[in-house]
């Protein structure tokens, strides 16, 4: 298999991912994330970082609250890693599903914490941070579920398929 091409597509589809409307939170960088550290080398698993950061290039930096988005991503990235030893399909939902809630608590103290936020800095704000976060923890939740389901599923049928279908060298060449 070729590495570098396959992280190529990787970045590629999580910058064009995010750059089509979509719903907010509702990108596949988690699953691209948990995806490449789980198939890729370890020096590939944290690509999505670079889709990221490009895609924020265009998208735009919203300050400081960026330190909590790549940092939970970072993380999303070391789950993957793990998830690499224990790959099954309740490891790869469960991985999925702390990813998500690792994002949604990191961001939301991450706004918070802002000083130019407009919470204010006690636990009352930091509840209402994550109160109002809820309806993009749906949309990040979802997201990364469904996007898991299809880079993971996908992946896997489509090894199945070929190793049924696909001369061996072919195959081997593949996957």
């Amino acid at each position: 298999m070729n590495l570098k091409l396959v992280a190529i597509i990787m970045i590629f589809l999580g910058v064009v991912a995010r750059l089509f409307p979509h719903a907010p939170n509702a990108a596949p960088i988690t699953a691209l994330a948990l995806f490449g550290a789980v198939y890729l080398p370890k020096k590939f698993a944290f690509i999505p970082l670079i889709a990221l950061f490009i895609s924020d290039l265009f998208i735009g930096f919203y300050g400081i609250t960026m330190i909590y988005v790549y940092s939970s991503f970072l993380l999303v990235g070391l789950i993957g890693l793990w998830l690499k030893e224990e790959k099954s399909i309740v490891n790869t939902i469960g991985a999925a599903l702390v990813s998500s809630v690792l994002f949604y608590l990191i961001t939301n103290f991450g706004v918070w914490a802002n000083p130019q936020s407009f919470y204010s800095k006690d636990i009352y704000g930091l509840i209402e941070s994550y109160y109002f976060g809820i309806p993009f923890f749906r949309n990040t939740l979802l997201g990364d579920l469904g996007y898991t389901a299809l880079f993971f599923g996908g992946y896997e049928i489509a090894q199945i398929l070929a190793k049924k279908y696909l001369p061996e060298k072919v195959f081997k060449l593949a996957f």
